[in-house]
Order: C-alpha cells, then sequence, then structure tokens
C-alpha cells in the first residue's frame, strides 16, 4: 500500500510539541524524585483519588405534576397594569379561593373510623378504648333546690385538700401526650369511672382519644432510642370534620354515642361500638354555611337534638326524621351576633341559657313558643348584660348558671328555684344579677381558645363546683359560691390549658392546649 506524502509541521507547532515533551519529561522526574523519597501516594491511593474525582451525574428526580404552574406575564406578554393583567390576577385568586372551600367543604354520608384514622393505632370493631368497661348507665337523679348545699369551714377545707391534692398524670407528662395534631377547642372524658378516657376536639375537625389508664412500660421503646426520649401513651386520631370540633356531648342514655358540632355546619353521631359516625345533622343546602357553637342531647329525650350556631341561631331536631328534611326541625334567631354556647339546665331541658357576642346572657323557657315566622321565638324568661361579650353559659343540677365574659368575670348566677317556674315566668333585672361575681383574666387573645366555665356535671358529694383554665397555665376550680378550691399546675406544662372539663362523677380533670398537648390531673 503507498503512503502518502509526508506532511510538514510549521513552525508554531514544532515549539508546541518540544514544550510538551519538555513538560513530561520533567513531571517523570519530579516522581522519581518523590518515589526515592517515600512521599509518593501510592498506586491504590492514586487510583482512589482519581475515582473520587470523577462525581456521577446526579439521579434525576421525578417531579409530579402538581398542577398548573404560574408563568411569567412578562413572557406572555401581558402588560402590567393591562386589563389582561387584572383579569389573570382575578382568575387565580378566585381559582385559590375555591381550592379553600374545597377543602373546608364537609363531607356527607356514614364515616367508617377505620377509614379516618390520621394517626395512633388502628379501631377496630371490638372497640380498643372500651375494653373492659362496664356499662355505664345514664345519671338519674330528680331536681331539688336543697341541692345549692351550704360548706361549713370544716367542709371546706377537707375540699380544698381534696382538689389541690390532684397529681398530674404521673406516666407522662403534658409535653408527651399529643392528643390531637392541631389547637384542642373541645375536651371532654368517657362518663365511665373505671378508666379515664379522654376525648379532644381541634382546630382541624380532628378528634383524638386516649385511654389514661395505660402505663408507661405498656409502651414499647425503639431498640436505638435513648432513654430519655420516652414514647407518648398510645392515642389514635380521627378525621371526623373537615373544620374546628366546637364542642362534642356524650349521649345521656348511651354512653358509646358521642355527638360532635362542628365549624363545617354538621353534627354527627359517633357510635363508638360500631366504629362509624354518622351525620345527624346539616343544613339543607349542601353550600350553605353556617358554623355551629354548641349541642346537646335533652336527659329525657334522647331523639331531640339541640345546637346553636356562630350566626345567632338556636334549632331543635328530631333525629328521628332524615337529616336533609326539614320535617322536626325549627330554627330560632335568638341573637342578631352570634351565640358562643348554650346549656340546658339537666333536669329542666325547657330551659336554655344562651350566652352571646351581644354581652348578654339569657334565659328562654320552651315550653311556649309564639309568634310567626322569623318572629317564631320561645319565651325569654329574662336576660343579663355584661360590659363586654360573653363566651359561654352553663347550668350546673342546682340550678345555677356560671358565665365566663371578657369582662375579665366569672359570674353565677342563683336560679335554684326554677323548678316552679310556670310557663311564661318573666324574671326582674334585679332577679336576673348574679349572686356571686368572681374576678378572673379572661383575655385569651387570638391564639389561646376562649376560656369557659365548666360544672362537674355529677359531684359525688352534693357540692356544685366548676372549672376553668388560667392564662397562668394552671386549671382553677371554684365552688358555686366562688370560693377557690384548687389552681392545679405542675411541670411539662409549656402553654395555656385553656379548655378545661371535669368527668362527670369522678375528681379527675382534663385540659388541653393550642398545642395539641394533653393535662390530665387525677
Amino acid at each position: 500500500m503507498a503512503r502518502g506524502p509526508k506532511v510538514e509541521l510549521s513552525e508554531y507547532e514544532q515549539k508546541r510539541q518540544e514544550n510538551i515533551a519538555k513538560t513530561q519529561a520533567l513531571l517523570r522526574t519530579l516522581e522519581l524524585e518523590a518515589a526515592q523519597a517515600g512521599i509518593a501516594p501510592s498506586s491504590k491511593a492514586a487510583a482512589k483519588a482519581k475515582a473520587k474525582s470523577k462525581k456521577p451525574a446526579p439521579k434525576k428526580i421525578k417531579e409530579e405534576d402538581t398542577g398548573p404552574r404560574r408563568t411569567s406575564s412578562r413572557l406572555r406578554g401581558i402588560v402590567a397594569d393591562s386589563e389582561v393583567a387584572k383579569r389573570k390576577a382575578e382568575d387565580e385568586h378566585d381559582a385559590f379561593k375555591e381550592a379553600e372551600r374545597a377543602k373546608r367543604q364537609r363531607v356527607s354520608g356514614d364515616l367508617n373510623l377505620s377509614d379516618i384514622v390520621v394517626a395512633g393505632r388502628s379501631w377496630d370493631q371490638g372497640g380498643n378504648f372500651l375494653r373492659n368497661v362496664r356499662e355505664t348507665k345514664p345519671y338519674e337523679r330528680t331536681f331539688n333546690a336543697n341541692d345549692v348545699k351550704e360548706t361549713s369551714d370544716k367542709e371546706l377545707k377537707a375540699l380544698r385538700e381534696k382538689m389541690s391534692g390532684l397529681e398530674l398524670w404521673e406516666d407522662y407528662e403534658p409535653n408527651e401526650i399529643k392528643i390531637t395534631p392541631e389547637r384542642i377547642y373541645s375536651m371532654g372524658f368517657h362518663p365511665t369511672a373505671d378508666k379515664p378516657l379522654v376525648f379532644a376536639g381541634d382546630k382541624l375537625g380532628n378528634l383524638g382519644i386516649c385511654d389514661c389508664s395505660q402505663k408507661a412500660s405498656e409502651v414499647k421503646q425503639e431498640d436505638d432510642e435513648e432513654e430519655d426520649e420516652k414514647e407518648g401513651p398510645a392515642i389514635t386520631t380521627f378525621k371526623l370534620h373537615t373544620r374546628t370540633i366546637c364542642t362534642f356531648q356524650f349521649s345521656p342514655s348511651d354512653a358509646n354515642a358521642l355527638y360532635s358540632a362542628s365549624y363545617d355546619s354538621s353534627i354527627r353521631k359517633l357510635d363508638l361500638a360500631k366504629g362509624v359516625a354518622v351525620e345527624v345533622y346539616a343544613p339543607v343546602d349542601k353550600g350553605d354555611d353556617d358554623p355551629l357553637s354548641g349541642v346537646e342531647i335533652a336527659s329525657k329525650d334522647p331523639n331531640m337534638l339541640y345546637f346553636s350556631t356562630l350566626g345567632g341561631t338556636f334549632g331543635m331536631c328530631d333525629m328521628r326524621t332524615s337529616p336533609q328534611k326539614s320535617a322536626g326541625l325549627e330554627i330560632f334567631q335568638l341573637s342578631e351576633k352570634k351565640i358562643g354556647g348554650f346549656s340546658l339546665h339537666p333536669q329542666q331541658a325547657h330551659l336554655v341559657a344562651t350566652a352571646s357576642l351581644d354581652r348578654t346572657m339569657k334565659i328562654w323557657d320552651l315550653r311556649k313558643i309564639s309568634g310567626k315566622g322569623e318572629l317564631r321565638l320561645p319565651a325569654l324568661v329574662g336576660e343579663h348584660e355584661s360590659r363586654l361579650s360573653v363566651s359561654h353559659a352553663a347550668w350546673n343540677s342546682a340550678g345555677q348558671v356560671a358565665t365566663a365574659s371578657y369582662d375579665d368575670t366569672v359570674k353565677i348566677h342563683d336560679f335554684s328555684g326554677c323548678g316552679d317556674w310556670k310557663a311564661g315566668t318573666t324574671l326582674t333585672d334585679d332577679e336576673m344579677e348574679p349572686a356571686t361575681i368572681i374576678p378572673h383574666n379572661n383575655q385569651t387573645g387570638r391564639w389561646v381558645t376562649i376560656l369557659r366555665a365548666q360544672w362537674q356535671l355529677q359531684p359525688q358529694d352534693g357540692i356544685q363546683r366548676f372549672c376553668i383554665g388560667n392564662m397562668n397555665r394552671f386549671v382553677d376550680i371554684y365552688t358555686s359560691k366562688g370560693e377557690q378550691l384548687a389552681q392545679l399546675g405542675g411541670e411539662g406544662i409549656t402553654a395555656v390549658p385553656a379548655v378545661a372539663k371535669f368527668h362527670p362523677s369522678q375528681d379527675w380533670v382534663a385540659a388541653g392546649t393550642a398545642s395539641g398537648k394533653l393535662c390530665l390531673w387525677m
């Protein structure tokens, strides 16, 4: 095969080749000298360094399509402050509002607890927390004006020692007991006296349940966990509503039935034995937004449901009718402003106490209803006006009503003779005046749930008492005469235990914080 003509290198290329040869010779000389001195890297180290220098190309992570992305108006040729730009901004705002509305839209129909577990162990049909609990019978007790018991100094001293002797749950500190994911708005005990079963409702519609009879030693620890990182108690949380659970109540006739009211405008009946939550009330129009503020079941009529709303209305619903029909449903406009809370007299269920943003506490008699259309109202027995809004009104079995208001007072009104009231009875302003006024800081602000005075429904010693959260991270306990029995506190309470509740019959007090933590005194 013939070879081609020899290519002659230019003067520049010859000079470059000579420089390369000189450089390579110099490097070989330096490597030889370094090897003789014992400072040269080994072949393995050199290979490792070379491999390390070659970094692998990063893996491409497949991004999920999260919806339409925002695009630059400038790149799309939209002039700022133009009509097109304004329409684009309005469309984006409307889309955002619609997405938020969809998240808050209530969910109708039955919910199985196994399908709505948010956190904690799964629920089984056997009723996890209700095992080894005897059947709880409804509390039957007739009204007696003598229930307003005068306490002697000796009895008061003994009761103060008893209440002050309550201690935090010894197995867990409050900062270890996160019973709900978000801020607690409602709190309560299952009525059984066999063991403390605590329920809590939060800002996003979650219901947390904690069996507070469990021991820390029963909770399994991971092998690699340090001893000071103790795992909290077993808690189960369900997504029962789409918005705040403002309050709930156990049925007086069925301890397995819990009725919860929510800002999503619905009331659900949670059957703990069957593991299902049924919607028992909601506005007929699914588009109506009428947030609820209270719910109760009459002690002598388990079919009648009573509720109040933030729109100032009060309703009665016969649960034997369909929740989607207006039959068996009556709604009264009792206030132009929101009703923060209400309660029925435990034995005289026709007597209703309401507390409103209009600064009043009112007593109504459901035995006499008059008027037509929007003017149809139950009889107003009397009203008392405070300097600022009234947050809640609560009856006890002795015929007394406790209110908490933003004028920094807790007022106790004594209507112990209400069992003798005839239908249509009206009280004078003097008769509506509080018998006792307790100074109490109720300025919760924006981040703490409103403080409410909550009675113990069935005090075993007959002495009426109530609890209320304290802004200094305590829970206060008072008698119906305004005598302070205790100020419950303890280590590990890092936030205000604003939502406080007595067990119906046992001297147990549970309180919840804005961080979803539980404080329990027993």
